[in-house]
């Protein structure tokens, strides 16, 4: 029965918005979800996701050879699917749409020295439409840096919610043997959102994306869910083949849980259903303005409470604020300037790495947003 597991008070919306969703064109990020779908987590936060395994990051760089490391970008890249795409599911029961960051929207975190080194985390919404977030995750001493951004188009499928990830991220290695640095490009999945008819939203991965090393390894990761390969949900296989396209090691399992090397009844690769560690941020009442979770701290609460009129109140405001925040801008013919960011219009280590990937679905140029070395330590947009 459509709508089963919606809260009573909340069916009218809910079938309002199914209706609303079974005759929209084109991209669904602009569409207002129903409240109690909301989670009171803005998009802005979510790169902190790629990091919540923080000995996995900074231990990359400890590989003794590049195969190793390869096989330990991978190991921890797996290892953030299950925070970035099963969270929300697991602390409030099912998927929740997260809020729309505004543009110059910004998250600062940190992950304590803990005899790895300290890992930093910096994040800014540079678009609105379309939405995109940029990020950058560093341990200096590990040696090992993430910078990238991502972006989502959506489109309803009659029964899911289909997402096309764009963007990408490129991770910087220096090994700790004195090797040469090596960088590795990561294009990001696709989602497919399930149960939406049913009011239990959650997320299945599905196709394929890669990891490209500098040194020639190539990371495939194909997704499938239930009825696929083990007939388990979240299931996928990959494998790493050298520059010449020949297998030098391959993996199966689920994403949200154990995966092996060589096959289901190998040595265990990865197990990821242990504990995460969450990233540090600064209480709200220290945090600057346009900080996530100062700017959205009285709609979290509304969501986090029930109470949805609050939430949908202070959310309102926010938009209005920014939507009149543009209409400024265009009348006095200025635009808005990134804190942390610098727009390029092609990205040369993608460029590098992309033609090394052989992928006919990868574009040969994309752009990219470079972060400003001289705002590492720069919190908080000037007012």
């Amino acid at each position: 029965m459509p709508g089963a597991d919606v809260p009573q008070e909340q069916k009218a919306g809910w079938a309002s918005f199914i209706k609303s969703l079974a005759s929209m064109t084109g991209d669904l990020s602009s569409m207002t979800a129903p409240p109690f779908i909301l989670s009171p987590t803005s998009l802005t936060e979510f790169p902190a996701y790629w990091c919540e395994h923080p000995d996995h990051f900074a231990e990359i760089s400890e590989g003794k050879d590049d195969k190793e490391r390869m096989e330990r970008v991978l190991k921890w890249f797996i290892g953030t699917l299950s925070a970035q795409y099963t969270t929300r599911n697991e602390k409030m029961g099912s998927e929740k749409k997260p809020l729309n960051p505004v543009l110059g929207e910004l998250f600062y975190g940190i992950w304590p020295d803990s005899g790895r080194g300290e890992t930093r985390l910096i994040v800014e919404q540079v678009s609105h439409h379309p939405p995109i977030t940029a990020y950058y995750i560093e341990n200096k001493q590990a040696g090992v840096r993430l910078q990238g951004h991502s972006g989502q188009k959506t489109s309803f499928t009659g029964t899911a919610i289909n997402v096309k990830q764009s963007g990408h991220a490129v991770l910087t290695v220096q090994p700790k043997n004195g090797q040469k640095e090596e960088k590795y490009l990561i294009t990001l999945p696709k989602l497919r959102i399930e149960g939406i008819v049913w009011g239990s939203p959650y997320i299945e991965l599905t196709d394929t994306n890669a990891i490209q090393s500098s040194t020639g390894l190539t990371a495939q990761i194909d997704y499938k869910g239930k009825g696929y390969f083990t007939g388990k949900s979240h299931s996928f296989k990959a494998v790493i083949s050298n520059a010449s396209g020949k297998s030098v090691q391959n993996y199966e399992g689920v994403w949200t849980g154990k995966s092996h090397i060589g096959g289901s009844k190998g040595p265990l690769f990865l197990d990821t259903t242990g504990p995460k560690e969450e990233v540090t941020v600064r209480d709200v009442t220290e945090q600057t303005e346009w900080e996530s979770r100062k700017l959205w701290v009285n709609v979290a609460k509304g969501i986090r409470t029930g109470n949805y009129d609050e939430a949908g109140k202070d959310k309102n405001r926010i938009e209005n604020e920014q939507r009149q925040r543009r209409k400024d801008e265009t009348a006095a013919n200025t635009t808005w300037e990134h804190l942390h960011f610098s727009h390029v219009d092609s990205d040369s280590d993608y460029q590098f790495l992309s033609a090394l990937l052989h992928d006919k679905l990868t574009p040969p140029h994309e752009d990219a947003y470079v972060i400003k070395p001289e705002t590492l330590n720069v919190v908080g947009r000037p007012n």
